[in-house]
């Protein structure tokens, strides 16, 4: 009897144990995770509608969406998001701004912005500079602020004039001012520039014409899931090329998942009046396969010295300062 009774002591204490309770939980880890509200993050919808999170065993204990990748950026820096889809420079912003212990892991696809004009008063890029043209673009250190410098660049264009008239907003109130006839241009991150093109408006100037192989987006992770739980990033990572390869193969279907997945978060992530107008203009399949397959090239792999350039060029902008892309890159898993 006192065998049993000393038996039985020895099982509550291992029970009990921090170090028992501790495996435990690394086995029962849960992800919050985010996304932007364009077709970037395509692979995540595809890994969500198809359950792959769930069939690699990555249990995601909450799943946000925010209207650009500049708010995405803010919210890691204020919250608890463990991996995030979203561009690449929005991340080196949360990174070196905002002191976000992140790593990118792998991207997601190249390329993925665009100029749309109103082609009856905007035939070149050289009228852009014209007092009478009305430009927009998303915030400061967005990429399509430093696909507008690169193009002022390339095409040797009035820096000072362009920048003191561009009109600053977020990618679905630019759709809308263009709609409006409020805009006559702007640069704008997919899906946005193709469903302007629906619309009857022109696509000007791409990121493949001013940026070759630029770096779209990018998985992200926290540092703290990499070092406590390496073997949920590297599900993470598979997940996402499982996706990224389904795109490629699939991208009717895909086009339909991601047409449908971001009309299901217009009402949740757009503000009331913007989300009308967006949803009048609708997210069709047609203009997600043409961005997914034409606009933008899905892959996971991603290239040092593409980050180090961002990184480059933002620094340069003052936006942040430079530091060697090394220090936010984790590709151990990286399968190119």
């Amino acid at each position: 009897m006192k065998r049993l009774s000393v038996l039985l002591i020895i099982i509550s204490v291992l029970i009990a144990s921090p170090s028992v309770l501790k495996a435990g939980d690394r086995e029962k880890k849960s992800i919050a995770m985010a996304v932007e509200f364009v077709d970037h993050a395509s692979c995540a919808f595809v890994a969500f509608d198809k359950k792959m999170f769930e069939k690699e065993g990555v249990d995601i204990k909450s799943y946000n969406t925010y209207a650009t990748g500049m708010a995405l950026a803010a919210a890691m820096v204020r919250g608890d998001i463990d991996a995030a889809y979203m561009c690449l420079i929005p991340a080196i912003s949360a990174y070196a701004n905002g002191k976000v212990p992140l790593k990118i892991v792998a991207g997601t696809h190249k390329y993925g912005y665009g100029l749309i004009v109103d082609s009856d008063k905007v035939r070149n890029v050289s009228d852009l500079e014209k007092p009478e043209i009305r430009f927009g673009c998303p915030r400061e250190g967005s990429p399509p602020d430093l696909l507008i410098h690169a193009m002022m660049e390339k095409y040797r264009l009035d820096k000072n004039g362009i920048l003191q008239k561009l009109r600053r907003m977020p990618p679905p109130k630019l759709l809308m001012a263009l709609k409006l006839g409020q805009l006559d241009a702007a640069f704008l991150p997919e899906q946005f520039p193709t469903m302007a093109e629906e619309m009857g408006f022109k696509m000007l100037v791409t990121a493949r014409d001013l940026w070759p192989d630029m770096q779209g987006s990018v998985l992200v992770v926290k540092e703290g899931l990499i070092r406590k739980h390496p073997e949920i990033v590297k599900k993470i990572i598979t997940v996402t090329d499982r996706a990224t390869a389904y795109l490629n193969t699939y991208p009717e279907e895909a086009s339909q998942i991601v047409a449908r997945s971001l009309r299901v978060l217009e009402g949740t992530v757009l503000p009331l009046k913007i989300g009308k107008i967006v949803a009048g203009l609708g997210i069709t399949p047609a203009a997600i396969l043409r961005s997914i397959t034409i606009r933008m090239e899905c892959t996971t792999h991603i290239e040092e010295e593409q980050v180090q350039k961002a990184i480059n060029a933002m620094a340069q902008l003052g936006y942040i300062k430079a530091f060697d892309a090394s220090d936010i890159l984790d590709l151990r898993w990286n399968h190119d």
